[in-house]
């Protein structure tokens, strides 16, 4: 059994499917599903909706159950309870800033798979050590930038990461073209008036153009 079979059980799959991945915070749960549609439509179907607001569990299982074409993940997942509760309410695969011994240990052997945030080279060792391919990369501007991954490549071939954190349009080019860097994640692509209109044909733009990034 792979590593990433018996760790993070398809999320290198998941983490493939286009190379951004929108990372969307929800204060109102009814504009979850016309949001994860824009951005499925526009080409981004892997969509990360952090649990900072009350309201996101719902936004999951409501994305989970109504958006054909969504895979829906749960991100600032911080601790077991939120893990299991991200799990319970369908989402597909589960994003944390960091990664703690207590978390490591919920997500070992579920079928959840976990992309743990690290933001230094001890920290991708202690992932390597639990048989971790893929991590986060957070907070990707201020921890370094693409200059620090690439720098982590050669020493640390084992991880891949989605570095998310301050990355643009402009930046996310020079990330996506280096070898240990699967994806990226942003939010740039929900600008916040859009949003507010309910715009969603001007967030399935911006997600288009998202997801046709590629190395520049």
């Amino acid at each position: 059994m792979s590593a990433d079979a018996a760790v993070q059980p398809g999320l290198e799959a998941i983490l493939g499917l286009a190379p951004v991945v929108p990372v969307v915070i929800v204060d109102n749960v009814a504009t979850a599903v016309p949001l994860a549609r824009a951005l499925v439509a526009g080409g981004l179907p892997a969509i990360e909706i952090t649990l900072r607001t009350p309201v996101a569990l719902e936004a999951i299982r409501r994305v989970a159950g109504e958006v054909e074409g969504a895979v829906v993940g749960a991100g600032t997942v911080l601790d077991p309870a939120q893990f299991e509760a991200a799990a319970a309410a369908g989402a597909r695969f589960a994003v944390s800033p960091g990664a703690t011994a207590r978390l490591l240990d919920a997500a070992a052997g579920a079928g959840l798979p976990l992309l743990p945030g690290i933001a230094t080279a001890s920290e991708a060792m202690a992932l390597i050590d639990r048989g971790y391919r893929f991590a986060k990369f957070f907070p990707a501007e201020p921890a370094g930038g693409a200059a620090y991954l690439a720098a982590l490549a050669s020493p640390l071939p084992q991880l891949a990461f989605c570095p998310t954190g301050g990355i643009t349009p402009e930046l996310a080019p020079g990330y996506l073209k280096l070898a240990n860097v699967v994806c990226v994640g942003g939010s740039w692509m929900l600008r916040r008036e859009h949003v507010a209109a309910a715009d969603y044909g001007a967030i399935t733009a911006a997600a288009a153009i998202a997801a046709s990034l590629r190395a520049g």
